[in-house]
């Protein structure tokens, strides 16, 4: 089996098929009667746990659907595909980066139907161009924080808002900050925003320069230097 040994997140991890091949197990079937959310009540899982437990069924079921969730764990539909398309891209973004393949290829060494991984493949893209972004968004974070505009020089987390894009917020808490918070897209470059809660924005669209909106710098990655003059001029 050790040809299909792949590391997730640091654990090994062999796709469910072989490890069926080599040693049958048992399904647990559910009890009787229908299984999902009921009407009109909210998910029954909070937000922070879903992501293991998706993970847990899809070690179990790599051709796990988004209504299968919804059954086993009582949560919205919707709530259940981002879920599931996050954990195979993770995953194939894993597999990505050690072996050096294509999304099409990782999924299938985890044993992922290719008609369940249309929206995971173009995530697993984005979350490797997320890593990649990461030392730079250290840096810019550092930077910041050596100015005095953030107390701590943590790095932003990178987000997808939508399964092909990658963007990142750091929030200005000092008090001498010029800006609530920084926006960081792969596609537009910085901004500043003018709320520390939801800096992103509804959706994480790009908004056009307004009253506490400015776009910073020039390109998508500059200096954080230039990037630190250019915000001197917003205070």
């Amino acid at each position: 089996m050790s040809e299909h040994l792949v590391l997730v997140g640091r654990v090994e991890h062999w796709p469910r098929r072989v490890v069926r091949d080599h040693a049958p197990t048992l399904r647990r079937h559910a009890g009787g009667g229908g299984g999902g959310r009921p009407t009109g009540v909210g998910d029954q899982v909070p937000r922070d746990q879903l992501p293991a437990l998706v993970a847990r069924l899809l070690d179990d079921d790599p051709a796990l659907t988004a209504a299968g969730v919804t059954d086993r764990l009582g949560v919205h539909r919707d709530t259940a595909q981002d879920a599931l398309t996050q954990c195979r891209a993770e995953r194939m973004a894993d597999v990505m980066e050690q072996r050096q393949v294509t999304a099409a290829e990782a999924a299938a060494a985890l044993g992922y139907p290719a008609g369940l991984t249309r929206r995971a493949s173009v995530r697993a893209a984005a979350v490797l161009r997320g890593r990649r972004a990461r030392p730079y968004l250290a840096a810019v974070a550092r930077a910041l924080h050596a100015r005095g505009w953030m107390t701590t020089s943590a790095p932003p987390v990178v987000q997808h808002p939508e399964d092909d894009v990658c963007v990142a917020a750091l929030v200005l808490d000092a008090s001498a900050a010029p800006a609530p918070a920084l926006v960081w897209s792969e596609r537009h470059g910085w901004r500043t925003a003018i709320s520390r809660r939801h800096p992103l924005g509804r959706g994480a669209a790009w908004p056009p320069p307004g009253p506490g909106v400015r776009h910073l710098a020039t390109g998508t990655t500059p200096t954080p230097a230039d990037l630190v003059h250019a915000l001197e001029g917003t205070g």
